[in-house]
């Protein structure tokens, strides 16, 4: 590894504890200790997602993956999990060091739970304000993540979110996510001030993910423009856009959406059960594909680089692939 990739990253590397500044994106019934493991054995960061999991699956689970790495790893956390509390206690006697809170603004409580076992909190901020209000609250550091990404994904493009935060978040580190699929761009976000990047779609065919052989496979036929983001097709049922390859599962949302709005106004469902029901369903799609292989009607959550999946791989071939990368990009950027 360059001098100049050491020096840009450093403040990731030192912030993480770890070689790389790359982060392994937290992926619901995949970053779990077979995958989280070995990114963090490859000299990255892997993050466990803590996802619908209750207090004692994640307990084992952080154990199970401490049992396969001796090297720093974090778990992310939901902030809208019914028992979050429970959760940040396991990560306390778990003795975590490092978590991640997503789905939404955390609450002063749970940041100050975390923050009293002297855990190193990171946050995703959609917007400088956000990021600034929530390095304030306690965050050590911030994720910004564009539309680019797969899964639950906001409206601004990750390039767009980089230039309107990277110049005026500072004081802490800055972790960049959202369609990156190689080290050079990873290198030229660093360049812009960042301390790392996160990356979830490479990870997904790494030989230690455990997704279906299904899952792999349509992530390595597709193409960016496959992966398509959901649509809301009525404002009394909001629907936070998810990115995925379109399928059937894709149009089976749509057709969800249009019985519980229907239901709703024939007065045959209320709308808090309608909504409930509505962000219900990725959840069991995403596990269908995932687990089972269903990828005609189960939910493949993918992110637009998922066009630059070629091949399923060692993790450690796929980290090293991404450092190679962005040294040439930097040792071509100097002249």
């Amino acid at each position: 590894m360059s001098k100049r990739l050491r020096d840009l990253w450093k403040r990731g590397t030192d912030f993480l504890g770890t070689e790389y500044a790359i982060l392994g994106g937290a992926m619901s019934w995949i970053s779990d200790r077979h995958l989280v493991s070995a990114i963090s054995n490859a000299g990255g960061f892997g993050v466990i997602a803590c996802g619908g999991m209750e207090a004692d699956m994640l307990a084992e689970e952080i154990a199970a993956t401490r049992a396969m790495t001796d090297k720093p790893f974090g778990v992310n956390l939901i902030t809208l999990h019914p028992n979050l509390d429970k959760l940040i206690a396991v990560c306390r006697e778990q003795k975590v060091n490092h978590v991640v809170l997503a789905g939404g603004l955390p609450s002063g409580p749970s940041i100050a739970a975390i923050k009293d076992f002297d855990a190193k909190l990171m946050c995703f901020a959609p917007t400088a304000t956000l990021a600034k209000k929530l390095v304030r609250s306690g965050a050590d550091a911030i994720v910004i993540e564009g539309m680019e990404a797969g899964g639950h994904i906001g409206p601004v493009s990750t390039s767009v979110l980089a230039q309107e935060i990277l110049p005026v978040m500072q004081n802490v580190p800055v972790f960049v996510a959202g369609g990156i699929g190689r080290g050079d761009v990873a290198a030229a976000y660093l360049e812009m001030g960042a301390s790392g990047v996160q990356l979830g779609t490479r990870f997904v065919v790494a030989e230690e993910c455990v997704a279906h052989e299904n899952f792999k496979k349509a992530f390595i036929s597709a193409k960016a423009r496959d992966a398509v983001a959901s649509v809301q097709i009525d404002p009394k049922f909001p629907v936070i856009p998810v990115r995925a390859l379109k399928n059937g599962g894709t149009e089976e949302f749509m057709e969800t959406q249009r019985t519980i709005v229907g239901d709703f106004h024939a007065g045959t469902v209320s709308q808090f059960d309608g909504q409930m029901q509505i962000e219900q369903f990725w959840g069991g799609a995403l596990r269908r594909a995932v687990v089972d292989g269903d990828v005609e009607t189960g939910s493949l959550m993918a992110g637009q680089s998922v066009g630059m999946v070629k091949k399923i791989e060692p993790t450690a071939d796929i980290i090293e692939e991404l450092v190679a990368q962005a040294r040439a990009y930097l040792s071509r950027s100097i002249y």
